[in-house]
């Protein structure tokens, strides 16, 4: 057979799915005639298809020699760079595929993509645009694009695009998600419930929807169940090939070492929510039993947060600049025990490192409050680390992993977060006299069943104020007209300004009581108000997300500020008003009792945290599979 017909029959085999027949006829016929691109591009392709990107790049790097700045050829270079996580390659084929003057969509698409790995969102637009210029009818482009003008702040113009994506292809179902949590970040909600019904069955009954697990946890009536199965088909969609490829990684033996090596993941060692709960226990771990590594994937911002996180951790890995195989592999190679995300499914999650199986346990904790799923009975995680309240045992059906339950509270807290100078009433904009509610979370979490309450306790409190953050200025908009037909003056709405962390924490002492979001509540906003002694009133859901702050309070011994009922809410807090001393007792007890609470005993938290890391490793060790793990208070 001459090679021009061992070609066409690889290329029939390949379609046919005789993946392994398919390559060793394009062998056969590279041997024929080694010098035909066309052969060692289709073999390229046939290796990214058997998930061997390394192999195909050397395919494409022959082919490419063979036919210089071929555009195709580049774009596919990319493509195969991508896969391996390494985007600023990616990137630079994919530019100079746009630049031979024979470029199609894909490469200004892909190159998007790249570059938003990358955190360059700007370019990352420019790329997008330039390839609706060449096809404006891609669906898949206009989405993008939306995603990195959210990033970019510019949510008016995300929302249009994530609409005409939708028009062009109303199956592009994870663009209603999109849609609908960016009109949550800016309080539209005209069509919320419908919206949230669509969403909801999709989840149900399209299981290659790709709903994101994150923007799903804050959804109205949103059950656990329902929340498992969101993150299970985003874990099936996004890395069962990772899964999968991974097999069965063998660890060096531990017995001859004194020490476990926990290796916390993140991407958010930085200014960061997260930094403000566990540099403390970082800090705290005992280095006669424990070896902590970080490894970071954010952006080095150079403030004191990340500096401390980085003298904190006794190594401290910085692998922002590669691939997902290649963080994998120096996990691997520094024989961690424990590995840690601390980040999940939020934005800029790299818990692809994770389906390689880079330790022997994977744990999940903090960054992602929900269940990370599993496919095919597996879990993604080992464990996740909760506690009792957030995760009760009849709900356990509802978490992919082994609960790990804390005897206090899951979160821990920094006893060492600065505090700025408090500013005065008139200087923050708020009235000199009157009731100031506030409500310090992202108006993401706003939702109008809520609202509604809120808007309820205004009118019964004269005089009274309710004080948000100032995320965007359509939602500012937004609330106020909800205001204004809800029959109270817009004017009694404050927004507060984005200030430093310390100057943030600083004003709480001049609210007198903070009302907690339903259903995904406050967390690490719930610990600052109660560190600067500002009560917190809560409503306890039946998710992870919705009883977090209900958990907080346990820790902080205050459960008269917990309620279950939106109508128990309402009125507990117009008690609360009308009873000043008890909320006098409370504050008092917050700012002289802080420091003994088991909310903010940093050193109580990292001793019962290690006891969790020892069991996991017992039971490891042991041969048996992972198992709850439930720590009493000692």
């Amino acid at each position: 057979m001459q090679a021009a017909q061992l070609s066409q029959h690889a290329e029939q085999l390949q379609r046919a799915g005789q993946l392994h027949e398919a390559e060793a006829a394009y062998l056969r016929a590279i041997k024929l005639a080694p010098n035909n691109p066309a052969t060692h591009y289709n073999l390229g392709n046939l290796c990214l298809e058997l998930e061997r990107p390394a192999d195909a790049i050397a395919c494409y790097r022959t082919a490419l020699r063979l036919a210089p700045d071929h555009p195709q050829i580049l774009l596919q270079l990319g493509n195969a760079y991508s896969t391996l996580g390494k985007f600023n390659e990616a990137a630079a084929h994919f530019r100079k595929s746009t630049s031979t003057g024979r470029a199609d969509p894909a490469a200004y698409f892909n190159l998007g993509n790249a570059l938003r790995e990358l955190a360059k969102p700007a370019e990352a637009a420019a790329a997008y645009r330039a390839a609706l210029k060449l096809d404006p009818n891609d669906a898949d482009t206009h989405n993008n694009l939306g995603n990195v003008l959210r990033e970019l702040g510019r949510l008016d113009e995300a929302i249009a695009c994530y609409r005409e994506a939708l028009r062009l292809n109303p199956k592009l179902y994870h663009a209603k998600l999109h849609l609908l949590h960016q009109q949550q970040h800016i309080c539209d909600w005209r069509d919320m419930d419908a919206q949230i019904a669509e969403i909801r069955d999709l989840v149900m009954h399209e299981p290659t929807a790709q709903i994101p697990p994150f923007a799903f946890l804050s959804l109205s009536g949103t059950t656990a169940a329902e929340q498992r199965q969101c993150t299970s088909q985003w874990v099936v969609n996004r890395y069962a090939g990772l899964m999968k490829s991974s097999g069965r990684p063998t660890f060096p033996s531990r017995e001859s070492k004194p020490k476990l090596r926990i290796g916390y993941l993140s991407g958010d060692f930085r200014l960061h929510p997260l930094a403000f709960l566990i540099s403390e226990l970082i800090e705290l771990h005992d280095r006669s039993r424990f070896e902590v590594f970080a490894y970071s994937y954010a952006k080095d911002d150079h403030t004191a947060e990340r500096k401390r996180l980085e003298r904190a951790f006794d190594q401290f890995v910085d692998i922002r600049p590669i691939s997902q195989q290649e963080a994998a592999k120096r996990i691997h190679t520094d024989a961690i025990d424990i590995l840690v995300d601390l980040t999940g499914f939020t934005q800029g999650s790299r818990s692809g490192i994770v389906a390689l199986r880079p330790a022997p346990i994977k744990v999940s904790w903090l960054g992602f409050p929900g269940t990370m799923g599993g496919f095919e009975g597996a879990p993604f995680f080992d464990y996740l680390i909760s506690d009792a309240f957030i995760t009760p045992p009849e709900q356990a059906d509802c978490y992919a992993e082994q609960l790990v339950l804390m005897p206090d509270c899951y979160q821990p807290n920094d006893r060492k977060r600065q505090v700025g100078l408090s500013p005065t009433r008139a200087e923050s904009g708020l009235p000199e006299q009157g009731f100031v509610f506030c409500c310090f979370n992202q108006t993401f979490k706003i939702m109008p069943q809520v609202y509604d309450i809120w808007m309820n306790i205004l009118n019964s409190v004269p005089g009274s104020v309710l004080w948000f953050l100032e995320c965007n200025r359509w939602a500012k908009e937004n609330l106020r007209c909800e205001a204004q037909l809800r029959g109270v003056n817009p004017d009694r709405l404050i927004f507060a300004p984005r200030v430093p962390v310390d100057q943030h924490l600083a004003r709480h002492v001049l609210a007198d009581l903070f009302l907690d979001t339903l259903p995904y509540n406050a967390h690490t906003t719930t610990s600052d108000a109660l560190w600067m002694g500002l009560p917190v009133l809560t409503c306890a859901g039946e998710t992870f997300a919705s009883r977090v702050a209900a958990s907080l309070l346990r820790a902080a011994n205050l459960p008269q500020l917990i309620t279950h009922t939106l109508q128990d809410y309402e009125a507990r807090a117009i008690t609360l008003v009308s009873n000043p001393a008890e909320l006098a007792t409370i504050r008092q007890k917050l700012i002289t009792d802080k420091q003994y609470l088991p909310l903010f005993d940093a050193q109580r938290f990292a001793r019962h945290l290690e006891r969790a890391y020892q069991a996991m490793w017992q039971t490891h060790q042991t041969g048996h599979s992972p198992q709850a793990i439930k720590l009493m208070i000692k």
